[in-house]
């Protein structure tokens, strides 16, 4: 493998950042999860002629607010 140019010195002085909020607001125990599924089979083996259909209706709104 070859190894990657670094950055020139003006690409590196084009880069910017932003200061980190405090650490209380950075906390790791507040753990929101939201994975709404949509989940349908519809299997249709060795029947010619026929037709298999599945449907699955979602709804999962998810309010956050601080």
């Amino acid at each position: 493998m070859s190894e990657k140019p670094g950055l020139t010195d003006e690409e590196l002085a084009a880069e910017t950042g932003e200061e980190l909020p405090d650490r209380e607001a950075m906390s790791l125990i507040n753990a929101n999860l939201a994975a709404p599924v949509n989940a349908a089979v519809a299997l249709n083996v060795a029947s010619d002629n026929s037709v298999a259909y599945a449907n699955a209706t979602q709804t999962a709104p998810i309010n956050q607010g601080i």
